[in-house]
């Protein structure tokens, strides 16, 4: 397994570990979350830019980069919708269109064809990385400050409700619009069904 696949690798590992530590009720568990989940952006970044560099693009990866992505990024739009960073129908939203897209890719696979991610795809997930990593930097926040609840600073509440609500609205239509196009490029895989 070349670099690049380990770093694919790794980064489900710390998908399971962000999860764990916003599931458990331990001190410090939003930044403990907040920083597993940043090393595992930095490796979706770097997995794809040394397989590229490094010609070192392989089947796996093109199969399960964008595999694990859609793991790491439905447990974290799942798991921040009981702490109401996420509204439920946003996090419907976003799962369900990379389960439609995994199926697509599944599809494909059986016909011996693999679908790789395009860009309009890594922007959707740049996105929602970005919109993961504000709420869960604004929870981390609240937790160092030991903030009560959301509405303890009128400053915090502001930021939490206004940029979460702006770029909440960007990742649905950026999941949206790109799901819409790749369904649309490959829609003679599901033609011939």
């Amino acid at each position: 397994m070349n670099l690049a696949n380990r770093l694919t690798v790794s980064r489900f590992f710390l998908s399971l570990g962000f999860v764990a530590a916003l599931s458990l009720n331990l001190p410090f568990r939003f930044t403990a979350a907040l920083v597993l989940f940043l090393i595992a952006g930095i490796t979706d970044y770097a997995d794809g830019e040394i397989a590229r560099r490094m010609h070192m693009e392989t089947d796996f990866g093109r199969l399960m980069d964008p595999l694990v992505d859609k793991i790491m990024m439905a447990a974290a739009f799942i798991c921040l919708v009981p702490l109401g960073a996420i509204p439920a129908w946003a996090a419907t939203v976003i799962v369900s269109r990379e389960f439609l897209i995994t199926g697509l890719r599944l599809l494909a696979a059986s016909k011996g064809r693999v679908l790789s991610a395009e860009k309009l795809g890594k922007h959707k997930t740049a996105w929602q990385i970005i919109t993961a990593i504000f709420f869960l930097l604004m929870l981390s926040v609240r937790e160092l400050a030991r903030l009560t609840d959301a509405s303890s600073s009128f400053l915090y509440a502001r930021i939490w409700y206004w940029g979460g609500a702006a770029l909440l609205v960007v990742t649905v239509v950026l999941t949206l619009v790109s799901g819409a196009g790749y369904l649309w490029k490959n829609r003679a895989l599901i033609e011939q069904q």
